[in-house]
């Protein structure tokens, strides 16, 4: 009787579930939230004082990176965001033109895959709301076969948002469901709530036994500017004491976060920016009502973000998702240091057209050179705020590792599992070109040779803390020590020649290797050089 009891119990025990192998547990989420001509010291946690407590809080949660890049404009930033690539290799080293050679084709070619193709390829729902800037194709009319590089056919399950580079919040023009273009939205439509809400429903609709990958996209803060007239007020009145008190309260308050070192130096005014106390009242009062308008669209930004955190969390999803916020390029300067505030209506509204212009980009971009364009620190630094409450253990810390957009791609495929292919729907796929950031979120190096840049003939390469940059094409390579001085204001390059040599046949062979030679053919009548004036903003 006492072996038939042993007997007959383990046959109940080992019927139970326990006896069976335990469910693996679900792939962590992922969302790449990217924001649109914002300044590294932008938001609250970066130095500002535009009020960003949801941003702040991801950060209180998780990790900021200090030393964290994107490649100075729109359209080379989501090609190198999204592909792993530098942004040449992918066909998209300039703009949504073709430049007749194949880096410059502005479109995505067929040797790159997506973060959304690779992640479905493992097991995700992949979502897309914002804004795309990827294609030529664009506009009410496309014909269904030259859509080949919109969302869709890129890798994405679901897609909102505008396929153009800029638009009107309240009333875009080239608003799109998956492939379809929707009829114009009617009042009390905002394109940063749009695209949070309609990615909200993607998730909420999607296969709950499925991970997804999430990439929310905002024109936030690009011009035109444009935000509700009760945001716009809240920020009227606290920029009266100008850019240059408004630099040196962020760089205040970027030293006591512990941010930067406290060797850098705050680079100058740009030349042709005045002394904000030389302007008149009335000029003090208009520059005012346009920072007051960029704040209100970052603002608005930040509550977004708050309302898609605090929806992952009621879903019970937050602790396995690794978000990722950042910027496409620094602030930006064009419109020139007098910015730009004209149209029909009141500034701000949809029948506006403003700029903050160059002279509030220089205090966007506290404390470095540059702007937007340009690859000097200025253009190409951005805040990276990684938030995964299952995958960091650290919480508010910073991290210092040197990383760039290429890296996202490396990244996701390390946390999903996901195999990067070499051949994909037929086609060979260029290796990935970045480095997984799972190591730093560990306060581990991140091993690697070197990151690179080009963009309009502006160029640089960074080895370690060597930084070689040139402005245009013909312009002189300068060369600085970013370690003792990451505002770029010495420049080593007269005195350690060898070195500028070293770093500028690094970068020479890394444009010969990824389709950043040969440039773009010049337009008729412009010149291929894109000129020398660093202090000078480009025109839009």
């Amino acid at each position: 009787m006492r072996s038939l009891f042993h007997l007959l119990s383990t046959l109940v025990i080992c019927s139970l579930p326990v006896c069976s192998h335990a469910a693996e547990p679900k792939k962590p989420n992922v969302v790449v939230i990217l924001v649109d001509d914002m300044g590294f010291s932008d938001v609250g946690c970066y130095g500002s004082e535009i009020q960003t407590p949801n941003l702040d809080s991801l950060a209180a949660g998780g990790l900021r990176f200090t030393q964290f890049y994107n490649t100075a404009r729109c359209c080379p930033t989501r090609a190198a965001l999204l592909t792993g690539l530098y942004s040449h290799q992918a066909g998209m080293g300039g703009m949504v033109v073709d430049g007749g050679v194949e880096g410059y084709r502005g479109d995505l070619n067929e040797k790159c895959v997506t973060l959304a193709d690779v992640l479905r390829s493992a097991g995700y729902s992949t979502y897309m709301a914002g804004k795309w800037h990827l294609t030529k194709a664009v506009g009410p009319n496309v014909p269904e076969d030259q859509k080949s590089n919109w969302p869709l056919q890129r890798g994405f399950d679901h897609y909102f948002g505008i396929i153009d580079g800029k638009s009107d919040y309240f009333h875009p023009g080239s608003l799109t469901r998956d492939n379809t273009q929707l009829p114009a939205p009617g009042d009390n439509f905002y394109t940063t709530d749009a695209f949070v809400e309609n990615a909200l429903q993607f998730i909420g609709s999607g296969p709950k036994e499925k991970p997804f990958f999430l990439y929310l996209a905002f024109n936030a803060p690009h011009f035109p500017l444009m935000a509700p007239p009760e945001d716009i007020a809240r920020y009227r009145g606290k920029y009266k004491g100008g850019w240059d008190k408004l630099r040196e309260e962020r760089h205040a308050k970027q030293l006591r976060l512990g941010l930067l070192d406290k060797s850098w130096e705050v680079s100058p005014r740009a030349t042709d920016v005045k002394a904000w106390d030389s302007l008149t009242a009335e000029e003090q009062d208009r520059f005012d009502h346009l920072m007051a308008i960029y704040a209100a669209c970052v603002d608005r930004m930040d509550r977004a973000v708050g309302k898609l955190v605090a929806d992952l969390k009621s879903r019970g999803e937050l602790d396995n998702t690794l978000i990722l916020f950042m910027s496409d390029n620094g602030g930006n300067a064009e419109a020139g240091p007098n910015g730009k505030s004209e149209g029909s209506g009141p500034i701000g509204s949809s029948d506006s057209n403003v700029f903050c212009g160059e002279s509030w980009a220089n205090a966007q971009n506290t404390p470095f050179r540059l702007y937007k364009h340009y690859n000097h620190e200025g253009g190409i630094s951005t805040p990276l705020i990684a938030h995964w409450p299952a995958g960091i253990a650290s919480k508010g810390q910073f991290r210092q590792q040197p990383g760039h957009l290429i890296d996202i791609m490396a990244t996701c495929v390390e946390i999903s599992g996901a195999k990067y292919p070499t051949e994909f729907k037929g086609q060979r796929i260029l290796p990935m070109e970045g480095k997984s950031l799972v190591p730093a979120f560990a306060d581990k190096p991140i091993e690697r040779d070197a990151l690179y840049w080009e963009h309009e003939g502006n160029a640089a390469v960074r080895a370690g803390d060597s930084k070689l940059v040139r402005k245009g094409r013909n312009g002189d390579w300068e060369l600085y020590d970013l370690k003792a001085d990451r505002s770029e204001l010495n420049n080593l390059a007269s005195i350690k020649p060898d070195e500028v040599k070293r770093l500028a046949s690094k970068w020479d062979a890394w444009a010969a290797r990824t389709q950043v030679i040969p440039y773009p053919k010049p337009k008729p009548g412009k010149k291929a050089e894109a000129g020398k004036n660093p202090d000078k903003a480009p025109k839009p």
